[in-house]
């Protein structure tokens, strides 16, 4: 990972991008904070969002929380 200024990205862009494509992270930075990551494309972030993908399910058995919900509200 480098971390360069914004002015220095923006003055020789082409070179920084040809270190992007040979997998390089750039932090760039303004005013000594960062302000971009500049990461190599990926098709793999494109397919699924993180949120989407499927997790582990946890499966128990007996009645579900809906079901045990409304029996205890028609007890009482």
């Amino acid at each position: 990972m480098k971390t360069l200024l914004f002015t220095e990205f923006r003055k020789n862009a082409s070179k920084f991008i040809s270190q992007v494509e040979h997998g390089e992270t750039l932090i760039l930075l303004r005013r000594g904070k960062p302000v971009a990551e500049v990461i190599p494309f990926s098709d793999d972030l494109r397919k699924i969002p993180s949120w989407k993908k499927q997790r582990i399910r946890l499966q128990i058995n007996g009645s579900d929380l809906s079901s045990a919900i409304l029996e205890e509200r028609n007890e009482g």
